[in-house]
């Protein structure tokens, strides 16, 4: 069997373990929380958002420990780019999603932040443990802020969080500790398989770590988001489908990027230059498109949707054509330049058109 098969095989594999570990991870979190009597609200805005995270987490941070920098930071960069263009594009796809007030006034602004100042130590070409452990602060300090709005609007912000059932989640203190274990030994085993898989098929290639990583490694650990917020669409909890989103975006930085540059010691994570260059301010951009999007009517349409999954397309070809086509890179490039042209010049449009809209209602 050849090497290229054999890694195809662990990175297929590897995806599978990850998204079974997660599962059994969130089962076995949610379950020992119910025992320990936490109250529901905060497991649902807490443990259930950090399961969905649990892949990109393992992957990351086992990538940084075994020396694979571009790797762990990549699968966060193109974790976030996925999210917001492709789960959030295909869930407006399926049905209009329905935008609350908190995501425009405070998730999003969040989210715009953080990414801004990952991409500004970015452009160190190093990001150390001291960024890391300001990152696990805002964390902190963005838990608690959750937990005790969410306290005060308790109805509403419950209607947003996934379905939690206390009969039927909770379950002996063995069963749930069983299920939390092998979800962590499924997850850790998962991970390395992938990073093997998908290292080896890197150098397979002739590419790079981070292009491998912001492709396939990314769309793999974020699976459990896709399918959360698709299904959460189709059951028309279109507040838990945005809020998947935004919430495991911020959490990849909050959580993720951190542990990894904190375990990075006085080394720090090594950024590579396509990701500090290019893809890191993509990841900012993406999220900046979001507000226009989310202030027209309090509505992202099919049609916002489309244009979010074909944006996501253009992202993937301008990936893929260099190496299979490189005689098309050069016209590729010009349709991508036409094409985030017209996409700013719609966002500066909605923008003025939205701010005109609230000027008016002031008045």
């Amino acid at each position: 069997m050849s090497s290229f098969v054999i890694s195809f095989l662990e990175l297929i594999t590897g995806i599978l373990l990850l998204f079974s570990g997660g599962e059994f991870f969130i089962q076995g979190s949610v379950a020992l929380a119910l025992i320990l009597g936490i109250p529901q609200l905060v497991i649902g805005l807490t443990i259930v958002s950090l399961g969905t995270s649990a892949p990109e987490l393992f992957v990351s941070l086992n990538s940084s420990l075994t020396g694979f920098d571009s790797l762990a930071l990549s699968n966060i960069v193109g974790s976030n780019i996925f999210n917001v263009l492709v789960v959030l594009g295909g869930s407006a796809l399926l049905q209009p999603l329905k935008v609350e007030s908190r995501l425009v006034k405070r998730d999003i602004p969040l989210l715009l932040g953080v990414s801004t100042a990952t991409w500004g130590m970015a452009s160190s070409k190093l990001i150390t443990w001291q960024f890391g452990v300001a990152l696990i602060v805002a964390l902190i300090i963005n838990t608690i802020w959750e937990i005790r709005t969410a306290s005060e609007e308790p109805q509403k912000i419950q209607e947003a969080e996934p379905e939690i059932n206390a009969d039927k989640d909770s379950s002996s203190l063995f069963n749930a500790t069983a299920k939390l274990l092998g979800g962590i030994l499924l997850l850790t085993f998962g991970s390395r398989l992938l990073i093997k898989g998908a290292s080896t098929i890197a150098v397979l290639f002739g590419v790079s770590e981070a292009i491998i990583g912001l492709t396939i490694v990314s769309l793999g650990t974020s699976l459990p988001e896709l399918i959360t917020s698709l299904v959460a669409t189709i059951r028309g909890q279109t507040d838990l489908a945005i809020g998947n989103v935004i919430g495991s975006c911020l959490l990849n930085q909050l959580l993720v990027l951190s542990s990894c540059a904190i375990l990075s010691g006085q080394t720090g994570l090594v950024v590579e230059n396509l990701l500090r260059t290019k893809d890191i301010p993509i990841m900012v951009i993406t999220t900046l498109a979001c507000m226009p999007i989310f202030w027209t009517k309090g509505i992202i349409s099919r049609g916002e949707g489309g244009v979010l999954l074909g944006l996501y397309m253009l992202y993937l070809a301008d990936k893929i054509i260099p190496l299979t086509f490189p005689s098309l890179h050069s016209e590729f490039k010009e349709l991508v330049f036409l094409a985030i042209t017209l996409s700013t010049i719609i966002i500066i449009f909605k923008t003025i058109k939205y701010w005109f809209r609230i000027k008016d209602i002031s008045n």
